[in-house]
């Protein structure tokens, strides 16, 4: 029986002597999803993920990977599931063919069919040396021998690090098509841009801690805002809104305002009409830009 649950922290914690790892974890990653991993570098994606492999040990807390736990099951874990580190290596010497030759004899189900229609969707370059690719090159193969024995779950750190649109996109398609069947996809990025494309639901994590997972659709129903509003006193706009609760990151540009709004007008309506309003322009605001606000501690309700 398949576990609903691909992939569960539960008050996970990292501890490292000199720095920070990751505190009080806690997820589900549906199985047959897309989940989006997202935070800036240095926040504790590849602690998190290093753990699920059982490449690092958890301090306290626990990881379940395909209903099996992190530590005592973790070669069964490898054996289902295909990884790309964020700093992917190969040796240089080799051709891509024969990397991914030497990766595939690792394993004992391999598809060669599979790896051939991977190979040719990305454009992969398997006749040249490691040595002589480039970095979108290189990661392309990456991602290759992460999918090429079908995995049930498909673990990606960064994947999308020197691609070109083309292949990106490529790349989204391909995510999409493993989750339709069935299979499950954990991608850790620290650009929302690129996940929303792809991901079912989205969990942020800011220094070590998570601070929200939410399915896409619930991010962009929170009704953030952007405003820019021309007024005819900058300065006595900007004494009057910048108190507000529902007005954040408020900046001033001669006589333009630009400000985001969260939650209700009622507060914003009745001092707009006191100021001489000369132009306002308002947007709802992009799943970035709701993904900053996290990050800067406003509220998003």
């Amino acid at each position: 029986m398949v576990d609903p649950v691909a992939i569960r922290l539960a008050s996970l914690t990292v501890s490292y002597r000199h720095g920070r790892g990751v505190t009080g974890l806690d997820l589900e990653m549906a199985t047959g999803s897309v989940f989006g991993f997202l935070g800036p570098n240095g926040a504790g994606k590849t602690t998190a993920i290093r753990t699920l492999l059982d490449l690092l040990r958890p301090t306290s807390g626990s990881a379940t990977v395909l209903g099996l736990d992190s530590v005592r099951d973790s070669m069964e874990i490898r054996r289902r599931t295909g990884y790309l580190p964020g700093d992917f290596v190969l040796p240089p010497q080799l051709t891509g063919a024969e990397a991914l030759d030497w990766l595939a004899s690792l394993r004992a189900d391999r598809s060669p069919e599979r790896r051939g229609e991977l190979v040719e969707r990305l454009g992969v370059e398997l006749h040249r040396p490691i040595r002589q690719l480039s970095k979108g090159n290189r990661q392309k193969l990456g991602l290759v021998q992460a999918f090429q024995h079908d995995p049930e779950l498909v673990i990606l750190d960064e994947p999308t690090s020197g691609l070109d649109p083309l292949v990106q996109d490529e790349f989204h398609r391909l995510v999409r098509e493993h989750a339709a069947r069935g299979r499950s996809v954990f991608l850790s990025s620290h650009s929302l841009d690129e996940v929303q494309h792809v991901a079912d639901t989205v969990g942020i994590i800011r220094e070590g801690s998570m601070v929200a997972v939410e399915s896409v659709d619930a991010l962009r129903a929170r009704g953030l805002r952007r405003m820019t509003i021309r007024v005819a006193d900058a300065a006595e706009a900007q004494r009057r809104l910048q108190d507000l609760p529902a007005v954040s990151d408020l900046r001033v540009s001669g006589d333009h305002l630009d400000l985001a709004v969260s939650g209700s007008f009622d507060e914003l309506l009745p001092v707009l009409a006191d100021l001489h309003v000369l132009d306002l322009l308002s947007r709802a605001a992009d799943l970035d830009e709701i993904f900053l606000a996290f990050y800067r501690g406003e509220s998003t309700p």
